[in-house]
């Protein structure tokens, strides 16, 4: 999507210029594409006007912009721009920092500060990313493939039987239950009897 849309609207000026009907079934695939088209198109118009045209590098004056909140203001400014202010939480991160027993928060700022304690800040930008990334791959909502996953030896979520790591003691958390997860006795790896 991103190469044919960066192609017609190559800078703020261009999409600011922006016709909304002609935009709209550019980003379909990615949902809501009418509110997100309006905002591409009032974000850019708030760039322009205010900002001279240039990306705001602060994440005051990104929210500020029409349909940008905390979660995009901190993938442009870690991602884009190399500054680490915050931690991407989105529905990944939410679901993997609760299912690893890293926050036992719901709203998306207090998990953000949940982690941001618990990362140097120089990692939050690339943590984040890696978070979504196994999110995406790996810890799924419905299914997580805890088999295959590298985190199941501490995950107190961890739907597969293990043996503990050689000095490392599993986090003492309560497990988040998995939505649509078949029942953990279902999925837990069965042992194999000794030779």
């Amino acid at each position: 999507m991103t190469p044919a849309l960066f192609d017609k609207y190559p800078d703020p000026g261009a999409l600011a210029q922006a016709n909304q009907a002609e935009l709209e079934p550019m980003i379909f695939k990615t949902g809501f594409f009418r509110m997100k088209a309006k905002h591409l198109i009032g974000m850019a118009q708030a760039i322009v006007r205010e900002h001279g045209g240039q990306v705001p590098d602060t994440i005051e004056a990104l929210c500020a912009l029409p349909g940008v909140a905390r979660k995009t203001a901190n993938v442009v400014l870690g991602n884009a721009l190399g500054k680490h202010v915050g931690i991407v939480v989105d529905t990944h991160v939410t679901r993997v920092s609760a299912r690893l027993g890293l926050t036992t928060n719901t709203d998306p700022v207090k998990i953000e500060q949940d982690l941001m304690a618990l990362i140097p800040q120089a990692g939050w930008t690339r943590f984040g990313n890696q978070m979504i990334h196994h999110g995406r791959y790996i810890c799924l909502a419905k299914a997580p493939d805890c088999e295959h996953c590298p985190l199941a030896p501490v995950c107190p979520s961890s739907l597969v039987g293990h043996a503990p790591l050689r000095g490392v003691d599993k986090p003492q958390v309560k497990p988040v239950p998995l939505a649509g997860a078949r029942t953990p006795a279902s999925r837990v790896a069965k042992p194999r009897p000794r030779s």
